[in-house]
């Protein structure tokens, strides 16, 4: 196992040194674990790179609050490790991340699964407000509702060491990462792109995946140029635990056939071992075959305030408060919503001066002082996604007080606890 650092990835390699590399990349709440029984066939022909996101798997707690700064600590652990060129399947979170290799750094991908993926994973509101509720409740809720996503009633039933495995998994995840790791899925989209994504694709996807169903896989086949759909019977999210022989040999075929044409073979279908969810020692890195030189890569053009004002304001405030607002606009306001977006967000909230945190303590404190309770329930709501507590916003509340005035920080409490209410009640 490589020594992690703030830029690296836990990780370990299975099969020959020598092999091309194959990586797989796993789900929000998951380890490496998730791939044990696709693991026995595949060594068979790749050198196989399992990794785990930060704060998952026992793996250090540094978060990464963006798919592309998962996708450059994966990069910066495998050139540390030696790999170059390789082929990548990822489920879910990883293979957001395999998306955005194929984005940004399409050189170094020969070949590319996407399993259980979408170009947008729900609404932002959606995985924000899931973070809004482990911050103040912590991951057992979630871990307790994700054999409900992961896998199909019946499969949850008739294996329920499979089924305690996974909600161990989410319990021993830092809250941190997980956090952020919705963050990072809160502002993935990439469905304007998707016709970039050159590598050649498997889209697979569980028949009875209720998370990112078959309908987000029909949207990346149809947008992907060089890419092919596999559906799953009997699969829901995870569907290489549910369904491991018919994922395995999908991944097989795919990575045979559209890596190395000229070993084309086509397997039988493979009866997988169980599973055993266990951590078990990882071999040692080694040197590793490269496939091909890779080329580096163009620095991003910073995009201007507007876009930039538009995109905190959504991350802040919400899509569906952003939408209604811009939807409302008309000739007569919509001047001042540009202006809003592009001077206040785009500017003074991106500022680095203050974190996000610090910035919304000052709006709450303003808000009391002003007397504008409307716009505090907006910006309750906002301090939750920005990281503070229903702890902290109290304090900001009680110190508005003192200065405030007792009056304005009463009402301002009114406002703030039914916010607070409304956002950390765990959905049934």
């Amino acid at each position: 196992m490589s020594e992690t650092t703030t830029e690296t990835l836990q990780y370990r390699f299975d099969g020959p040194e020598q092999a091309p590399v194959l990586i797989l990349g796993p789900s929000l709440g998951t380890t490496w674990h998730m791939w044990d029984r696709q693991i026995p066939e595949l060594i068979r022909h790749w050198r196989v790179f399992r990794y785990d996101l930060p704060g998952h798997g026992g793996a250090s707690a540094h978060p990464a609050g963006s798919v592309a700064e998962l996708t450059d600590r994966l990069l910066a652990t495998l050139d540390e490790a030696g790999v170059g060129r390789f082929g990548y399947a990822g489920c879910a979170l990883g293979g957001a991340v395999g998306a955005d290799l194929a984005l940004r750094h399409p050189q170094r991908l020969a070949s590319l699964a996407l399993i259980a993926a979408s170009p947008r994973f729900g609404t932002a509101d959606e995985f924000r407000q899931r973070g809004v509720v482990v911050r103040t409740n912590g991951l057992d809720p979630i871990a307790r509702s994700s054999p409900e996503r992961w896998f199909t009633p019946g499969f949850a039933a008739a294996q329920p060491a499979i089924t305690e495995w996974a909600v161990q998994m989410v319990r021993t995840t830092d809250p941190g990462c997980y956090i952020s790791a919705c963050e990072a899925l809160a502002s993935f989209d990439i469905r304007s792109e998707l016709a970039r994504i050159a590598a050649p694709t498997l889209v697979l996807v569980g028949s009875e995946d209720q998370v990112t169903g078959p309908a987000q896989a029909r949207t990346l086949v149809a947008g992907i140029r060089d890419a092919r759909l596999a559906v799953v019977p009997g699969a829901s999210h995870l569907a290489p635990v549910e369904q491991p022989a018919a994922v395995t040999d999908l991944l097989v075929r795919h990575f045979t056939t559209a890596w190395q044409p000229e070993q084309a073979a086509s397997p039988a279908a493979i009866v997988a071992p169980p599973v055993k969810p266990v951590i078990s020692p990882p071999q040692q890195t080694g040197p590793v075959a490269e496939i091909a030189p890779f080329a580096v890569e163009e620095p991003a053009v910073r995009p201007d305030a507007y876009e930039t004002g538009l995109k905190v304001r959504r991350a802040v405030l919400g899509d569906a408060h952003v939408d209604g607002v811009l939807d409302s606009a008309d000739s007569f306001s919509e001047d001042f919503e540009r202006f809003v977006t592009r001077y206040a967000w785009g500017e003074v909230w991106d500022r680095p001066g203050l974190d996000r945190r610090s910035r919304s303590c000052v709006t709450l404190t303003a808000l009391v002082a002003s007397g504008h309770l409307e716009e505090l329930a907006l910006h309750t709501k906002a301090a939750l996604r920005n990281g503070l507590t229903p702890a902290e916003i109290k304090e900001v509340l009680i110190q508005a007080g003192v200065y405030c005035g007792v009056p304005a920080a009463a009402a301002a409490f009114k406002v703030a606890r039914e916010v607070i209410q409304q956002e950390t009640t765990p959905q049934e």
